[in-house]
């Protein structure tokens, strides 16, 4: 099963880094996998530390897709990587192993502190749609433009009965991403 998160890390400078990511759990052991290049994937292995930040707020998913990249952070306990100040949960995890390969190497992670921060108030059909959005535009080179309108026209249905507030500006973020690929795909021949 793989779980939508917020990875947080941190450079060798000291710079924050926020990436939407799946993850997945082997027993104890978070696996995280970033695609090559990657500054999520450099500043784990230069660092050996991430925060695994768990939020219902679909703006962060969107506005990291999207170039907005500004969201608020707090020290985490014990390793020197940031958290979202706003999650509503995270893990702060130490690079245990490296399942190395050439596209998306796999990174062994074990949690070293576990907090709450907020109550999770259950699921929203628009929080869900938003996420799925957010994933197609991540793959707006690799998957067909009629796929990725035929997922719109569906996860949209959702967006129209159920947003609040942030996930209609999260689902616009994303549809502007969307319309400015395919004013791309227009011009290039």
């Amino acid at each position: 099963m793989i779980h939508e998160v917020i990875v947080t890390t941190q450079n060798n400078n000291g710079r924050a880094q926020i990436a939407p990511m799946g993850i997945k759990w082997r027993g104890e052991i978070i696996v995280i996998a970033p695609f090559r290049p990657s500054s999520t994937l450099n500043n784990l292995l230069s660092q050996r530390c991430a925060a695994i930040n768990f939020t219902d707020d679909v703006r962060i998913f969107a506005g990291c897709l999207s170039g907005r990249y500004e969201w608020p952070l707090s020290d985490s306990k014990y390793i020197d990587a940031p958290r979202l100040a706003d999650a509503l949960a995270h893990a702060e995890v130490r690079l245990e192993k490296i399942e190395d390969d050439v596209q998306r190497p796999r990174l062994l992670c074990r949690p070293v502190f576990q907090a709450n921060h907020a109550p999770f108030r259950g699921f929203n059909r628009a929080q869900a749609a938003v996420l799925e959005l957010a994933i197609l535009t991540s793959r707006l080179d690799i998957l067909p433009m009629e796929k990725i309108e035929r997922e719109i026209d569906y996860l949209s249905i959702a967006v129209e009965k159920t947003a609040g507030e942030h996930e209609k500006q999260a689902w616009g973020w994303l549809m502007d991403k969307i319309d400015e690929h395919r004013q791309r795909q227009q011009v290039t021949p």
